[in-house]
């Protein structure tokens, strides 16, 4: 059956109010924690798909209720990072990984180029060629546009405890980067840095890099540490922290 068409093979893409009137593009890559029940977990417990290792707890619900109050439009993801990883160039160390922080992936282990393709056919692809086509579309439209992607951290890793609230991941967008980081600023409790805990890299990013950087757009990915957005209270403040943060821009025909 054609993907997008059974319920276990969502569309690789949930778009969400694609025609917003802002100028920020919201993407979150690893959305969901979502397998068609054939993969069988990948040979992991249950527990395991509710963890860090199997998508970004809270970034969903940060980036649906951040597009509401932008007015932007939002992709989404539809199923596990630990399938394929849709911020991550294909064939990298982390596109499909056998291991995530302390825990062996069995079901990812000496898998054949036809299922690593039949992965990035079925989800990987689908989800990158929507957001081009959007982007395209927008500038044949001359509409300004900038990224941003929402993610999320886990407080420990390997053992390691992560002191950051959030983090803004940048390159070459240093201009948004730093109005962002301003104005999460505003609160002097909140510990906020550039490129934290992660760097932007060519090796294990793909979204603010190639959507972004490279078509002359301006991008960032935001982490927000896990715990701070668990639950309903946290993913509200959050969401209305970010919108205060990010500076407010729209196309004047459109205002």
């Amino acid at each position: 059956m054609d993907a997008g068409i059974d319920k276990d093979w969502p569309a690789a893409v949930e778009a969400v109010n694609e025609d917003g009137r802002s100028d920020i593009v919201l993407l979150c890559e690893h959305a969901s924690n979502h397998m068609p029940p054939e993969y069988e977990r990948l040979g992991l417990d249950e527990r395991h798909l509710e963890r860090h290792i199997a998508w970004d707890i809270g970034a969903a619900e940060v980036a649906r209720r951040l597009s509401a109050r932008l007015d932007a439009p939002l992709f989404l993801s539809t199923y596990s990072r630990l399938l394929i990883d849709l911020n991550r160039p294909l064939g990298a160390s982390g596109s499909i990984p056998v291991r995530s922080e302390d825990t062996d992936i069995p079901g990812n282990a000496d898998i054949d180029a036809a299922e690593k393709a039949r992965r990035a056919g079925r989800m990987f692809t689908p989800f990158h060629d929507r957001v081009t086509a959007f982007l395209d579309s927008r500038a044949a439209a001359g509409r300004p546009t900038r990224i941003v992607t929402i993610h999320s951290f886990t407080p420990v890793f390997l053992g390691k405890t992560r002191p950051w609230h959030a983090g803004v991941l940048f390159q070459n967008a240093v201009g948004l980067a730093e109005d962002i980081l301003e104005g999460l600023r505003v609160d002097p409790d909140l510990n906020v840095a550039p490129n934290q805990p992660y760097v932007v890299s060519r090796d294990s990013d793909y979204a603010v890099l190639i959507h972004g950087d490279d078509r002359g757009i301006p991008a960032v990915l935001i982490e927000i540490r896990q715990d701070l957005i668990s639950d309903e209270t946290g993913i509200a403040e959050w969401a209305e922290r970010l919108a205060a943060a990010l500076p407010a821009r729209q196309n004047e025909e459109l205002t």
